[in-house]
């Protein structure tokens, strides 16, 4: 099995809970070859934890986009430098592995489309959720259902924090330069601004909230269902932390709800109901490794009634999105999580800020 060389910008949370690990998991089909962050702190650490070279370790991407070795970039730091980063990797004709969102305005999108068809390699987008062994078997599932009455989409979740704290250990810098804080914060105004114009502050706050949590939500339920014909109603509260919708399809409607609390549970499921069954994909949190995701069947046959809880698999969804992209990258083939499905997301993002009332 070929392996491929990696490098990784952006070494917070995710990438020290979920995919450094991963990658080291899967050590007969990556190496991780190199590592970025402004923190210098986490560049002595996290290169020392998983043995970089210290002439491998950049605290400017562009710097790492360059090591000539490097086959793929997993571009895993905050949304604001999406673009850039992958941009800069793809100049240097490196296949990209993009956690979502993809960016935060269409525009970006379409020059990292441009600079794709450019370069000629492969740019998969991270929705995890839609590898798990249980979607993947609702997805063809719904295909046979026939007629749909209704769906629901909900995320209610507690803050990240409230599992991570129990769960892992985390390092968090004290060394981030105050001009890079700013410059975030100026980018994220810019951009949000660019995204959905001169809008009230929650609203600005309910698309950000779109792009990260809902974006796995909306990702999922655009394969399982297809694209709203259009949002019928939609609203936001709690200073654009909760907010939900109603989307129209064809020949029915479906709600999609979510926030975030303070409260340790993690409710997270996609809901089709047709006339004799139902099916429900029910998530967990990612950042407890390997809880399963489960399908939970519910139909009547003739006089009886039953529900069935599938678990197809305890290997958890970010592992097995990390094996397809292995495959991505080593065949050539083009993944199901494009830029160009990605881009509809952010379409659908605006359409529910633009239904706010």
């Amino acid at each position: 099995m070929k392996k491929i060389k990696v490098g990784i910008i952006g070494l917070g949370e995710v990438a020290q809970i979920i995919h450094l690990p991963i990658l080291e998991s899967l050590s007969d089909r990556f190496e991780i070859a190199a590592i970025c962050d402004i923190s210098e702190q986490l560049l002595e650490a996290i290169g020392k934890r998983y043995q970089v070279s210290v002439s491998n370790r950049y605290t400017q991407a562009d710097d790492l986009t360059k090591q000539d070795d490097l086959d793929a970039v997993f571009v895993l730091n905050s949304d604001e430098y999406h673009a850039d980063c992958t941009i800069s990797a793809l100049k240097n004709k490196k296949h990209v592995l993009l956690e979502k969102p993809v960016c935060l305005t269409l525009e970006d999108v379409e020059a990292i489309i441009h600079a794709r068809d450019e370069a000629g390699v492969q740019v998969m987008v991270g929705y995890m959720r839609r590898f798990a062994p249980a979607y993947v078997s609702a997805v063809e599932e719904v295909k046979q259902l026939g007629k749909i009455n209704y769906a629901r989409i909900r995320d209610i979740i507690g803050a990240n924090r409230l599992f991570i704290e129990q769960s892992s250990h985390v390092l968090r810098p004290t060394d981030i330069p105050e001009e890079s804080v700013r410059d975030k914060q100026e980018r994220a105004g810019r951009m949000v601004q660019q995204a959905i114009g001169d809008a009230p502050a929650a609203h600005k706050a309910a698309y950000r909230l779109l792009c990260g949590l809902s974006s796995h939500d909306l990702s999922a339920m655009r394969e399982i269902i297809g694209f709203p014909k259009r949002v019928v109603a939609a609203s936001q509260w709690n200073g654009g932390r909760f907010m939900n919708a109603i989307l129209e399809f064809d020949g029915y409607n479906a709600t999609f709800e979510t926030g975030v609390d303070n409260i340790r549970r993690f409710d997270a499921h996609i809901q089709i109901y047709g006339d004799h069954k139902a099916i429900t994909i029910q998530y967990d949190t990612p950042y407890i490794r390997h809880l399963p995701t489960t399908k939970i069947i519910e139909e009547s046959v003739g006089e009886a009634f039953t529900k069935t809880v599938e678990r197809p698999s305890f290997k958890d969804a970010y592992t097995l999105e990390l094996e397809y992209f292995h495959e991505v990258v080593t065949t050539g083939t083009q993944p199901k999580t494009t830029l160009e499905d990605s881009r509809e997301d952010l379409k659908l993002f605006k359409m529910i800020i633009d239904a706010f009332e």
